[in-house]
């Protein structure tokens, strides 16, 4: 195929001087220019992976008007993806809801190959509930189609989501906040039927995590589609916890369950140990091997009067 010889032929020249770290502006711009007047289509785009060629030239190089004509080719071979996966989930797509008398169409949104950051594929320590966009392939595109709303209510809490989202530096190339908002207060409102106090708790602790300066990263996945909004508007507080965040409650249950390996109830009294509390004397102690043998035993202690528990070896 012609076309998919000149387009191989190109991303070879792009390779090359991404690799020699030398990107000659004039040379750069005839090669894109050369792609963009390219008739291109789905097959070539996936056997050549030109996009990604592009998307990783355009990392490389500093001159804003190559940077420039570099998305503008990924944005419109993204929306050649988008055409072709609306053919194949348009029977999918065909569920309609109501509100207020009226039929709006629904559609999963298109995904595309294109995002800012193409990898191998994900390894197993990956977790599932905290998408890496380093390790994405796939990026959600909006708008979604959403019921139309003149419920004050409802009004207000997309306006809320959309300043959450706002809340911070927008990613290169992210969804529109409105559109992903709009989304969002969506499935909320479909899952609850109504702006109930269920509703509103639901609404507040997107907008509350999203927010989250410590964990800015859920923000960023919403806003570049690797958390879909129909996700985000279902996920518990665990899911949308940040890394460290998760590893700190892991770090306290085990803590938790060492703690209570003795009983509330029970052990031998003794007025020896001092709770380092209360500074009482009326303490409950038991003595468990929780390492090899050659080790000395743990104490767990309890006070009676404070119920202060602590250890020591």
């Amino acid at each position: 195929m012609p076309l998919q010889e000149d387009v191989l032929k190109i991303g070879k020249k792009l390779e090359k001087m991404v690799s020699s770290k030398s990107v000659d502006q004039a040379t750069a711009m005839e090669l894109l220019m050369q792609l963009k007047k390219q008739k291109m289509n789905l097959e070539v785009l996936q056997k050549t992976k030109i996009g990604m060629i592009v998307n990783n030239f355009r990392k490389s190089t500093k001159d804003d008007e190559v940077i420039s004509l570099a998305r503008s080719l990924i944005k419109s071979w993204k929306k050649l993806i988008g055409d072709s996966g609306k053919k194949d989930t348009k029977e999918k797509g065909k569920s309609v809801h109501h509100e207020g008398g009226q039929e709006f169409p629904r559609t999963d949104s298109t995904l595309s190959t294109m995002s800012d950051d193409y990898s191998q594929s994900p390894t197993d320590s990956q977790r599932k509930d905290s998408p890496n966009p380093a390790n994405m392939h796939m990026i959600r595109s909006y708008p979604e189609r959403v019921s139309h709303t003149s419920d004050p209510i409802r009004l207000k809490c997309r306006e809320m989501l959309v300043n959450a989202l706002k809340s911070g530096d927008l990613p290169t190339e992210s969804n529109d906040p409105v559109d992903v908002a709009a989304a969002i207060e969506d499935h909320i409102f479909n899952e609850f039927g109504n702006t109930d106090n269920k509703y509103k708790n639901r609404v507040r602790s997107r907008v509350l995590n999203l927010r989250d300066s410590k964990n800015p990263k859920l923000r960023e996945n919403v806003l570049m589609g690797y958390i879909s909004a129909e996700r985000i508007a279902i996920m518990t507080a665990e899911d949308m916890a940040s890394d460290e965040m998760k590893e700190l409650r892991e770090k306290f249950t085990k803590q938790a369950i060492n703690d209570h390996q003795m009983a509330v109830r029970g052990g031998t009294a003794t007025s020896l140990i001092k709770c380092g509390k209360c500074g009482k004397r009326s303490v409950l102690y038991n003595q468990v091997q929780t390492r090899s043998a050659d080790e000395p035993m743990t104490t767990f202690c309890l006070c009676q009067e404070c119920g202060h528990r602590w250890k020591f070896c």
